[in-house]
């Protein structure tokens, strides 16, 4: 799941999410130059370095600095690999992906070791400091952000990027609520949504969707993404792939627009006095693809899992 990577971790026997639909996707080359945008800890990683030769190289990027340690942990001694702590979105500026890139893999989302460690606050199932920032040591945290909204802003913010339906509701009940006492734990803000939002037939936790959307802001998911794909898109090289695993609709749709933007002619416009010509650069590999039910039976979080996957066309001549 980015900054991140969905977390599950082969050497412990476990796989990433949609593992091998991710690999067949990539086509990996053995002498090829493929980049992890979201290393995790590290389960895609290890299954296209298993498939490079002494001439491949692994790029691999995160924000979270407890997912860097691990890459160099792991594969800080391997000469194929080189390690970078920052967003994807950065990639493009990395002098390492200046050659081009065989393939690209995001796999977005809060990883399984943020989200089972308290201390990172992106669960409110665990109570731990309302942080939920990727990168720990960049930016605002949830609670520093709360401390100052206002109620408008923080409705915007979980409408925007949870759909929350009581999204004025809860802003309200948040700033009312911080008058009385700073709102600084996981714990006290899913209690706090949990009071004001009427669960009824509902099979998810009240605070689900505003746990959601305030880590989307917090670390500018949407944001990344997008200029990720851009930087991305300038990387590949012809015949190269990008596959983007994503776990909720506004991630997707981001990820569905982009590819068709760059493989399909915009419709006609009758009102143009001249036809623009459209040269695409991208082709779209395949549908959507979903993880199976055997992977779903033994990982509830891949059943959100929608894996994209596109091919960087030669330049026209």
């Amino acid at each position: 799941m980015t900054a991140g990577g969905s977390g599950r971790d082969t050497a412990s026997g476990h796989l990433p999410v949609m593992y091998r639909q991710c690999l067949e996707a990539l086509q990996v080359k053995p002498e090829g130059t493929y980049l992890d945008g979201t290393f995790g800890r590290g389960g895609h990683a290890r299954g296209v370095l298993e498939l490079l030769g002494p001439g491949g190289r692994l790029l691999v990027m995160d924000k979270d600095p407890e997912a860097i340690a691990v890459a160099g942990r792991e594969f800080g001694a391997d000469p194929r690999v080189v390690i970078f702590r920052g967003s994807f979105a950065q990639l493009a500026q990395w002098e390492a992906t200046a050659g081009g890139l065989d393939g690209v893999l995001f796999d977005l989302g809060v990883s399984s070791p943020q989200l089972d460690v308290a201390e990172r606050g992106f669960s409110f199932g665990k109570d731990g400091p309302l942080d939920m920032r990727m990168d720990p040591e960049s930016g605002e945290s949830a609670a520093q952000w709360l401390s100052h909204a206002s109620d408008k802003e923080i409705a915007d913010v979980l409408w925007t990027y949870g759909e929350e339906r009581m999204s004025r509701r809860i802003a309200r009940a948040i700033v009312s609520r911080r008058v009385e006492q700073p709102i600084t734990r996981t714990a006290q803000l899913a209690d706090l949504i949990a009071s004001v939002v009427p669960r009824g037939e509902q099979k998810i936790h009240p605070a689900t969707r505003s746990f959601q959307a305030i880590r989307i802001f917090i670390n500018r998911e949407l944001a990344d993404l997008e200029d990720g794909l851009v930087a991305a898109h300038a990387r590949l090289k012809a015949g190269g792939r990008l596959a983007v695993i994503s776990f909720h609709s506004l991630e997707d749709r981001i990820v569905k627009q982009f590819i068709a933007r760059h493989a399909k002619a915009p419709p006609a416009n009758r009102r143009m006095p001249v036809e623009i010509p459209f040269t695409p650069t991208l082709k779209a590999i395949g549908d959507a693809r979903k993880a199976d039910e055997a992977e779903t039976a033994s990982n509830p979080r891949a059943r959100s899992a929608v894996l994209r996957v596109a091919e960087k066309l030669p330049e026209a001549a």
